[in-house]
């Protein structure tokens, strides 16, 4: 790995002891865990005190969709800073009123009217609050396999483990299983039979829980950190139609996918899909100062009108994070970052990724689009068995344990879920740094290989 900045070891223990002592890190067993002290980052590269550089396959946790510290957004935020830090929500800022303007002219549909929140947890909580009010219904029904954040009413949306500490069936929150053809919950043989299941299961799930109880379904897009697994052509359509029929409220969670990710600037468009409520965070300025959101329509804004909406944030539109939204949306637009993420992943991610399936055994499939990939490594390709059993631990995950550790050893840093690795880099990572990713990555699944049958 190339050195980037003078090692300084010696400050880098100084940081882990303080990290040590007094940091409390989440979804973690604070005594098994030993955190890299970083020094610095720049672009799609990250480096440690010992002069190790990483190019970062994570984007952080897939946020810095334009890379780190790009000195325009950089620059915008200490402008702001200078002229005005901080100021309470309940007034109109022109930064504020710039940004719900620059991410209104981007979102489907009328979704015009935008509610700030700090990140994409609250984002979800409030959409689904808005929801239950619109409809004056209680339940919401999510899928398995999903991840919504970790306030209350988002972890129990969750359809992941992590749910299921904080889970006391009492949320409101029912499950259902989406559509994933690789592992199909509804034994399909291919994608269009795998819509139509799934779309039939989604319908009686309604039909036995009541479709006058469900306030809203809230899906991602394309689920994120559960294995980007982008929905069969017609399903989101589908999912519309049913919320339609019933008046149920349709939520999109882009926390994850938007902002340029996908190649669009959110991922409903390479569905032709308009959502009631779609919630942002993360890509909208590259999370660089924390800033989420709810995109809400004509229709749900309207019930507001009279009737005051019953939530808020001390630090909603927060100055700084708008400025950071604003200047990151305008370095999008003019350096064509959206633009770039499609073309990388039509040439060199997607490309690249199933190359190394045909030489790899670990390799089981290759999911995504843009910058936004996912490898399903499996112990059997026939039988498809995960590389490691779901919510593996301790010597259950040895093997992808084994991988991520290759990785680093390589200088990337990976993204490492379950059986699952995800290419998930900057949007407007070079072809040059992409193909030094699948280069690294390449080595490490020969690791991974040899854990297969």
């Amino acid at each position: 790995m190339t050195p980037h900045a003078e090692p300084d070891p010696q400050a880098g223990a100084a940081v882990k002891a303080a990290d040590r002592a007094h940091v409390f890190h989440s979804w973690s067993a604070q005594g098994l865990i030993d955190p890299l002290a970083v020094a610095g980052a720049e672009g799609s590269y990250f480096w440690d005190y010992e002069g190790n550089r990483y190019l970062d396959f994570t984007s952080g946790l897939v946020y810095t969709n334009i890379g780190y510290q790009h000195p325009r957004v950089v620059e915008a935020i200490q402008e702001q800073a200078g002229r005005l830090t901080t100021f309470a929500p309940a007034f109109a800022l022109d930064v504020r009123s710039e940004a719900a303007r620059l991410i209104a002219e981007r979102t489907p549909g009328d979704l015009d009217k935008i509610f700030f929140t700090n990140g994409g947890a609250e984002a979800v909580e409030n959409a689904v609050r808005m929801a239950r009010l619109h409809t004056g219904r209680a339940k919401v029904l999510s899928a398995y396999r999903s991840y919504h954040g970790a306030t209350s009413t988002a972890i129990n949306l969750t359809g992941d483990p992590r749910r299921w500490a904080s889970d006391t069936a009492s949320a409101g929150v029912v499950h259902f299983w989406a559509p994933f053809p690789y592992r199909s919950p509804f034994y399909s043989s291919t994608e269009a039979e795998e819509c139509a299941r799934a779309l039939r299961h989604l319908e009686d799930t309604i039909a036995f829980e009541g479709p006058a109880t469900v306030a809203a379904i809230v899906l991602e897009t394309i689920p994120g950190t559960a294995g980007i697994m982008t929905p069969p052509p017609g399903y989101l359509a589908g999912v519309r139609e049913i919320c339609d029929r019933y008046g149920i409220v349709f939520v999109l969670d882009e926390v994850m996918a938007g902002f340029g990710r996908t190649g669009r600037w959110f991922a409903a468009e390479h569905h032709d899909v308009v959502p009631d409520l779609l919630t942002f965070a993360k890509g909208v300025n590259s999370g660089y100062v924390p800033l989420g959101g709810v995109a809400i329509s004509a229709e749900i804004a309207a019930t507001f009108d009279r009737r005051p909406y019953p939530g808020g944030l001390t630090y909603s539109g927060h100055p700084l994070a708008c400025a950071a939204a604003v200047a990151t949306i305008r370095v999008m637009e003019e350096e064509k970052v959206v633009e770039h993420a499609a073309h990388i992943g039509e040439t060199v991610l997607g490309p690249g990724l199933r190359a190394l399936a045909e030489r790899h055994p670990s390799v089981g499939e290759v999911r995504g689009l843009g910058a936004f990939w996912a490898l399903d490594l499996v112990r059997d390709r026939e039988t498809r068995e995960p590389l490691v059993p779901y919510n593996a631990s301790g010597d259950a995950a040895v093997p992808m344990a084994a991988f991520g550790a290759a990785c680093k050893k390589n200088g990337l840093w990976p993204f490492v879920n379950m059986n699952r690795t995800h290419a998930v880099p900057a949007c407007n990572i070079t072809e040059a740094e992409a193909k030094e990713g699948l280069a690294a990555l390449d080595a490490a699944l020969s690791v991974a290989d040899e854990y297969t049958v």
